[in-house]
């Protein structure tokens, strides 16, 4: 009976091809029992940390979207509370020079 198959259950298309393929060759080898199950340990580990950096990644890049988004919108913002200055201030000196 074979060790279970702990890194199968994992979702392959978010892991880089090279780690898919290291996980199907540690499926393939014929190697002593407890060395299999340390590489299979390891192999978890850095499939974990690869998929934890590319949901990092995708919450910076989330973040950053949504920056971008809050600084044109103040950018919008500042333009048209300029304007709106610039048009009570052009009414103003408009009101002065009637007196």
């Amino acid at each position: 009976m074979s060790p279970p198959k702990r890194f199968e259950n994992r979702p392959t298309e978010d892991l880089p091809a090279e780690l898919v393929e290291l996980g199907a060759l540690l499926r393939e080898i014929d190697i002593d029992p407890a060395r299999h199950e340390e590489l299979q340990t390891l192999y978890s580990r850095v499939t974990e940390s690869a998929l934890r950096r590319r949901r990092i990644l995708a919450l910076v890049q989330e973040a950053l979207s949504q920056l971008r988004l809050d600084v044109k919108y103040l950018m919008f913002d500042l333009e048209v509370t300029r304007r709106e200055r610039d048009d009570l201030q052009a009414r103003i000196e408009g009101e002065e020079s009637d007196f």
